[in-house]
């Protein structure tokens, strides 16, 4: 006789709590990823790369990053695609399916551009709250106050409630932030879109020499390809939101319709924020577009805007947190697996509350002090532009393009040599290129940046 087993209804195959997420919150969970403070460089980087090459370079990073990512979401699983042992983490992938030295070198990059990002994030939301700021200041003066001000404040005030936010255990426990965070975003678009129609300035080739050196070009054309780079950089989490997604129908198929979704509504997003951006500025295009309206009016409506743009990074630093803390967290509990400290959950109960909020020590310890580390280090590098475009080149290739192409290589058993495999590594090629030059230009930018930058100093 079957005996009926309701307990397991509330699992999933590996025995943790079944997972409920679907096409519509992994969505949100990658808007909210990709969608973040890199689409206000767009302006920026179109104009410099001009009317004809803008669009086109920003059509070919939303195809490699699309196709790239359906590749990695056939690494979810190894083997079976929906029976096979299941990767929690990008890293895991990586681990499962190559193995060895590039599992380490994986995991040295992953989060070293989680971090940065974190970072990256930090200073986007202190400009953000400085523009509120210095708008109002400037109209209450009648224009007669310049209005300058420190942005070290400002980041301490996103460092606190960051503090209060990573209390949150897992990714699984966010997906309501993830989609306050997407509305915001596409909120702050909306109106840098609004905004910046009327006009119509720029040129093919364009930022001309004159207005800046041959070799200032050059290198601003490099930066611009790792602003744009940056702003489809979402494949550093993907399994991660993957690991949300409730089966049947199989995870890799949810995932790729997401990416599909997501990856459709960003690129009109960027396409439409980034030309109109260039149209209204032209040569001038500010690196961060809402900022870059100044005072005008309405200024209310640029409150809004970058109001939006500090609720939404606000969720996007704990998407791209989460992942370094449960890495963190799972090594000490292996290491200490004895230690009250690591693996104790203490009980705090509030009057009027039914279940008690439950702490971990360790957790809250490590998490506030990232949280405090990347916002002494936003404080040290305030510039906004360069962050940005390193950080688009650090994860680019080695994220993007390369782990996703060789663990599909190794999981589908691609034969050496041919078509397939050569087009594979054609791609490959071509993105370590466009990252290496990337990468070049946005140092360069960064030195530049740093004779004129005094830490802790700095006022805008």
């Amino acid at each position: 006789m079957d005996v009926p087993r309701p307990a397991f209804k509330c699992f999933d195959d590996d025995g943790r709590p079944k997972r409920s997420g679907t096409v519509w919150t992994a969505s949100a969970h990658i808007l909210t990823a990709v969608i973040g403070s890199g689409v206000l460089s767009l302006a920026w980087a179109i104009a410099q790369l001009g009317w004809i090459a803008g669009p086109a370079v920003m059509f070919l990073f939303s195809f490699v990053t699309y196709y790239s990512t359906t590749l990695l979401s056939d690494c979810y699983r190894t083997g079976d695609p929906v029976s096979g042992k299941r990767n929690y983490t990008y890293m895991d992938a990586v681990q499962s399916i190559l193995g060895g030295f590039r599992f380490k070198i994986c995991g040295l990059m992953q989060f070293l551009n989680l971090f940065g990002t974190t970072i990256g994030y930090t200073i986007a939301s202190s400009i953000s709250m400085m523009a509120i700021k210095r708008s109002n200041c400037f109209h209450e003066s009648g224009g007669k106050n310049p209005c300058h001000m420190s942005s070290n404040p400002y980041m301490i005030m996103f460092g606190v409630t960051e503090i209060l936010l990573s209390t949150i255990k897992d990714f699984h426990q966010i997906w309501w932030l993830s989609t306050v965070a997407a509305i915001m975003s596409f909120t702050y678009s909306s109106i840098g879109l609004a905004l910046a129609n009327g006009v119509f300035k720029g040129s093919l080739t364009g930022i001309s020499i004159g207005a800046v050196t041959q070799t200032q070009k050059i290198w601003r054309t490099f930066q611009a390809l790792g602003d744009i780079a940056f702003a489809y950089s979402y494949s550093v989490v993907l399994i991660e939101i993957q690991d949300t997604v409730r089966s049947p129908p199989a995870e890799s198929k949810t995932m790729k319709n997401a990416t599909r979704i997501s990856i459709a509504v960003t690129t009109t997003f960027y396409m439409l924020c980034g030309c109109m951006g260039y149209a209204a500025f032209g040569d001038a295009a500010p690196g961060n577009l809402l900022t870059g309206f100044g005072f005008y009016n309405p200024f209310w409506l640029l409150d809004v805007a970058n109001a939006a743009i500090v609720v939404h990074l606000v969720g996007a630093y704990q998407v791209f947190a989460q992942p370094i803390f449960a890495f963190v967290e799972k090594q000490a509990a292996a290491r200490f697996p004895d230690s009250d400290l690591v693996s104790k959950e203490l009980e705090i109960r509030f009057p009027g509350v039914r279940s008690p909020y439950k702490v971990n020590v360790f957790r809250t310890v490590f998490r506030s002090c990232f949280v405090v580390l990347t916002t002494v280090i936003s404080m040290l590098m305030p510039f906004f532009n360069d962050v940005v475009g390193i950080l688009g080149a650090l994860a680019f290739w080695p994220l993007t393009v390369y782990f996703p192409v060789e663990m599909y290589i190794k999981q589908r058993k691609v034969e050496r040599w041919s078509m397939k495999w050569v087009c594979l590594q054609m791609l490959s090629c071509g993105c370590l290129v466009v990252t290496v030059v990337a990468g070049v230009g946005s140092v360069v930018g960064v030195m530049l940046d740093l004779k004129v930058y005094k830490p802790f100093k700095t006022t805008y």
